[in-house]
């Protein structure tokens, strides 16, 4: 928040963002959006934002332990058969984003989701992967208290709760 406060100009924009995309009206629950993330995050190897997502995943429903496993081995996690292509596809664009093809697209289409869920998931990846580099570049980091914290504030207020917390 520190980095926030000082930059609000710029901080403010970027958290209307995040409430939108990840607590507004979309395909995906918070508790998918929020697993994204922090499957984004994992892949990035930023341990502040994926160690604040994977808790508020958690915390919003996606069972614990789940996003640690699916870096580990996607296909034995316990994420579930729907969402196992969208990891893949998010974890292929992070990585190697010049790669995707028409049929990474598709098995995200054949596990059941359409263009808007692909839209999203594309969405997710590309915000975190920002901010990822945003929380590296500014050498932001933090340990499980605080990951445990904000989790909750995040899960009780969402993103705008952090905007309110820039006034303060």
């Amino acid at each position: 928040m520190d980095v926030f406060r000082r930059f609000p100009d710029t901080s403010r924009p970027l958290l209307d963002y995040h409430e939108v995309l990840m607590r507004g009206p979309a395909p995906f629950s918070v508790a998918e959006r929020e697993l994204i993330a922090a499957y984004v995050s994992g892949v990035n190897s930023c341990d502040y934002c994926h160690g604040v997502h994977t808790v508020t995943a958690e915390v919003c429903g996606i069972e614990q332990g789940a996003i640690p496993a699916a870096l580990a081995d996607l296909d034995a996690a316990p994420v579930g058969d729907t969402l196992r292509p969208v990891l893949r596809y998010v974890g292929k664009l992070t990585r190697t984003p010049s790669a995707l093809t028409p049929e990474d697209a598709e098995a995200v289409r054949a596990a059941g989701w359409d263009d808007s869920a692909l839209h999203y998931a594309v969405m997710v990846c590309a915000l975190f992967n920002f901010m990822n580099r945003m929380v590296e570049g500014h050498g932001i980091s933090a340990g499980p208290d605080y990951f445990a914290e904000s989790g909750k504030r995040l899960k009780e207020t969402g993103y705008a709760g952090l905007n309110r917390l820039l006034d303060d």
